[in-house]
């Protein structure tokens, strides 16, 4: 199956079609190198591409993956089964190339322990060089954290502009925006907090997507999910997570966006996918956007543990990382069972 999309919309509504979402495997050197210490694997450039390789090899995962995040380095490698580039590779399967660009979160100046994230310097030469490499979508990041004082107004205001200013000059590029403003769950804050700060947040993000012209047909969102802080002594159980993010999303996310392909966020793999299962349950088929999936560790790291750096494992590895894909395919369908683990 190969690629035939001619705007922007189209690629869009590809990335969030019904039973397919997006596999970030578009971790930072130095991330991807902490994984692999997990598993006592030295990180080289070699490595990493035969690690992404396994992922994007595996047959069938066109099935489930509508589209794959990539970090910078391996956009420019290729595949060890035919020696053609990534982009090209991924295309030919039917499945869209994104890269990550932006350049991580730093101290935000005037605050205690919020974030900025960095990467608007260059960012429309680096956008046109990406899409002459085969990049049809990008992704941004924004991190907002809740404690007892923040998230503040100005982190909020500052990222929304940023994860703005991103997106339309993606647009201007030629390349679909995935829109990231991620509330960190770790703390002790409970689900309403979680609840009130993610409305916030998204409602403040589309009013800067709207001032600065970004067409939100030709977007994607990938937030969090609305959860209870990971230290939170009472911690919401599957049904209320689904209700309180639906809820939450009915109120801030204008139907003009054609999906949302939510992060993990450090869920287990498990609860990752039946908390999307159940969102997609609520809603049934009355859905104002697609809800699907774009998760890193919650994809991968049944596999990364199979693989274990060894050739031998390659194929094991390979059915662990197809088996959450198609467990997150049915729950982007509302249709997964806990049974089906």
């Amino acid at each position: 199956m190969s690629l035939n999309l001619n705007n922007l919309n189209e690629v869009a509504e590809a990335m969030v079609a019904p039973g397919k979402g997006i596999l970030a495997a578009d971790e930072s050197t130095g991330t991807i190198g902490k994984r692999f210490d997990q598993i006592d694997t030295e990180s080289t450039e070699q490595t990493r591409n035969a690690y992404r390789d396994l992922l994007f090899s595996s047959d069938g995962f066109e099935e489930y993956i509508s589209g794959v995040i990539m970090y910078d380095e391996t956009l420019r490698q290729s595949s060890l089964k035919d020696n053609s580039p990534y982009p090209e590779y991924l295309t030919s399967l039917g499945v869209i190339p994104g890269i990550k660009v932006d350049a991580g979160a730093h101290s935000l100046a005037g605050t205690e322990d919020e974030k900025i994230t960095s990467g608007l310097d260059g960012l429309d030469e680096r956008l046109k060089e990406y899409r002459e490499l085969g990049a049809r979508f990008a992704k941004w990041r924004a991190v907002i954290n809740i404690t007892a004082t923040n998230p503040s107004d100005y982190c909020i205001q500052t990222n929304a502009h940023a994860l703005a200013r991103y997106a339309a000059l993606c647009q201007a590029n030629d390349i679909v925006p995935i829109v990231e403003p991620e509330i960190l769950m770790d703390g002790e804050h409970d689900i309403e907090d979680s609840f009130v700060v993610t409305e916030e947040v998204l409602r403040t993000v589309f009013n800067e997507l709207y001032t600065q012209g970004v067409q939100l047909e030709e977007m994607i969102l990938k937030p969090n999910m609305v959860l209870s802080g990971y230290d939170s002594q009472e911690r919401a159980g599957v049904d209320e997570v689904a209700s309180a993010t639906v809820q939450c999303f009915l109120r801030s996310v204008p139907a003009a966006v054609p999906g949302i392909a939510f992060l993990s966020g450090g869920q287990s793999d498990e609860d990752a996918t039946a908390h999307l299962n159940a969102m997609n349950q609520i809603l049934g088929d009355n859905k104002p956007w697609n809800l699907s999936f774009s998760y890193g560790r919650a994809l991968q790291q049944p596999a990364l543990k199979a693989w274990q750096g060894k050739d031998e494992n390659v194929t094991k590895a390979q059915d662990a990382f197809l088996k959450r894909a198609k467990l997150n395919s049915l729950a982007s369908l509302g249709k997964y069972s806990s049974d089906q683990e």
